[in-house]
């Protein structure tokens, strides 16, 4: 009864109710096998895919990376082959990195050649890759919860801690890493025992902070930020969600389960891999 007679008056003297974050999907690519990522590739107007093609933790040669257009269409489905089970890409000297579950793939950005093979020691299950404004990389071990650094050719261990909740997505945001983590307990169909959350890492002090206000909401895969907003998927339900500082995630967007590690333009367009759809959807926001 209280709510209803603050909603009556709120209305009566005039103040609006902050509108719903929405995003309006643009496009939708199919055909591709379990893509996982889709990153932004800036300097060469594309979008390239991670398919993982079987499980996701066996080493079986299948994995391979696509390359799409702006405006949703295929360029080349096969462009970099001779992966296992790629996940999470960076992009950092000319170069893409790419998480292949122990090893970081390294890709010649111009031709779509392997060029090298980094092995990362003591990985378990390398998740998703960032890089921050010095060239160097991240990638996320999800079953270790452990993150790495890669400066060069050289991985090494950035930041071990069980406030991590098995890491997933991982987003460099200036002098911080934004992490979203998939949870505690992770059971045989990878729900958990105590969903996860938004985590931010100091990149000097490595510091671990949980985000106020977004902690045990949700299972959560990749993650980006636009601005002042924080975006993350849910892969067991397929939720995207959008968090601000001072507020609570809102969902701004729902798919079938299996949205995995999100890419942006890093102003208005979020790219949405569908991973159990085969599918990659487009996103404006509003």
């Amino acid at each position: 009864m209280n709510r209803l007679i603050l909603s009556v008056f709120a209305a009566a003297i005039g103040i609006a109710a902050a509108p719903a974050a929405r995003a309006g999907e643009l496009w939708r690519v199919t055909g591709l096998e379990q893509p996982e990522s889709a990153l932004f590739d800036a300097a060469n107007n594309r979008i390239v895919v991670s398919n993982i093609v079987g499980n996701p933790g066996e080493a079986d040669g299948n994995g391979y990376l696509s390359v799409l257009s702006l405006d949703g269409k295929i360029i080349t489905q096969h462009w970099t082959d001779g992966m296992d089970a790629p996940k999470g890409m960076a992009i950092s000297g000319g170069k893409l990195y790419v998480a292949d579950i122990t090893k970081v793939r390294v890709v010649d950005l111009a031709s779509g050649k392997l060029v090298a093979s980094i092995v990362v020691p003591n990985a378990v299950f390398l998740n998703d890759m960032t890089s921050d404004s010095t060239g160097k990389v991240y990638v996320s071990d999800m079953l270790a919860d452990t993150i790495y650094r890669i400066d060069g050719d050289q991985p090494e261990l950035f930041v071990r801690d069980p406030m991590l909740a098995s890491p997933n997505g991982v987003f460099a945001d200036g002098n911080r890493l934004i992490v979203a983590s998939w949870g505690k307990g992770i059971k045989p169909d990878f729900s958990t025992a105590e969903p996860g959350g938004l985590l931010s890492v100091d990149l000097a002090s490595k510091a671990i902070s949980p985000l106020p206000g977004a902690q045990k909401f949700a299972d959560l895969d990749g993650v980006i930020a636009i601005g002042d907003s924080i975006y993350a998927t849910a892969y067991m339900t397929g939720t995207l969600y959008r968090y601000r500082a001072g507020g609570a995630p809102e969902a701004v967007a729902h798919f079938k389960p299996g949205s995995a590690d999100i890419g942006t333009d890093g102003k208005s367009i979020l790219y949405v891999p569908l991973m159990n759809e085969g599918e990659v959807a487009a996103l404006k926001l509003d």
